[in-house]
């Protein structure tokens, strides 16, 4: 009997000792995949730092979308009346050409249809002097921010984006279409917003010549239906290494060949969509500079 009883405590110590060393290699494994769950968090940590360092944020000209900050929406919107006054529209070389055309409108007011895509640096230098201009009559919500595509013509400028924006104005209505991102898949640019019909009906029939100089070109924008344009008024050049708050900045000094561009371009928009207003308002559309740069306005 003892010897049976020898046996079968040897046995049960085998069995103790299997589990003990099965609990020592879970342990093990268990602190493997710890350590290496915090691996990853540090490297992933360590990526997003390095990123924002070599100017991956929202506001520099290599950032990805995002929304634009309150500072930048109040700076586009408080540029002063001297520094339009003084950058005036002489130096402006293309500007929107009145059409003949159905009155474009929408919610009982005119409305300005802009198309264009996130990719494109003559989008990203337009929607600086379209967005001042309409900033004049009304007011942007969620407003977004991005950057050219990298790989084409002035790579990386710096822009604002009208994917998700939303304005109110009683004077005016406003549709932006971002047709495309600024990111690749599968060697095009991600799809984004999808034109309405109407809209682009309306693109298709107005931005052609004899309405333009060129069939297709973006950005393409209507004014009402009295007014289209498509391109852009200046070379993207201009913005190449600034960022949104330094081109914003900018916009308030009328030495700044930015301001000159901009805001001169935006005085010529402004006198457009006076007339689509009736001269509302009068502080904005009574002043000289925005009399003065109708006259930069193409003939039908």
């Amino acid at each position: 009997m003892s010897k049976r009883v020898e046996q079968k405590s040897r046995a049960r110590e085998r069995v103790a000792a299997q589990r003990a060393a099965e609990l020592r290699a879970e342990r093990r494994k268990r602190l493997l995949l710890a350590l290496g769950a915090v691996a990853v968090v540090i490297i992933v940590v360590g990526g997003l730092v390095a990123v924002r360092l070599a100017g991956g944020g929202k506001e520099t000209s290599t950032g990805p979308s995002g929304a634009a900050d309150t500072s930048l929406i109040t700076a586009l919107k408080s540029i002063p009346a001297s520094t339009f006054a003084a950058v005036g529209s002489d130096g402006v070389q293309a500007a929107p050409s009145a059409i003949t055309a159905p009155a474009l409108t929408a919610d009982g007011k005119p409305k300005v249809l802009y198309i264009g895509a996130e990719f494109c640096p003559y989008c990203a230098a337009e929607r600086w002097p379209v967005t001042v201009a309409l900033s004049r009559f009304g007011n942007f919500s969620n407003l977004g921010t991005t950057h050219s595509a990298g790989n084409d013509v002035f790579p990386n400028t710096a822009t604002l984006s009208f994917h998700g924006a939303s304005y109110t104005s009683q004077y005016l209505a406003f549709t932006g279409v971002e047709t495309t991102t600024n990111e690749e898949v599968n060697g095009q640019y991600a799809p984004l917003d999808t034109p309405a019909a109407a809209d682009q009906s309306t693109f298709d029939t107005y931005n052609k010549p004899p309405y333009v100089q060129s069939a297709g070109s973006i950005p393409f924008v209507d004014l009402g239906g009295k007014f289209v344009t498509s391109g852009a008024s200046y070379s993207p050049e201009l913005l190449a290494g600034k960022t949104q708050t330094e081109i914003a900045d900018a916009l308030k000094d009328p030495a700044s060949p930015i301001a000159k561009a901009v805001d001169g371009s935006a005085n010529v928009y402004t006198a457009a969509l006076c007339q689509l207003t009736n001269n509302q308002p009068g502080a904005v559309c009574t002043t000289d500079a925005v009399k003065a740069a109708a006259g930069k306005l193409g003939k039908s």
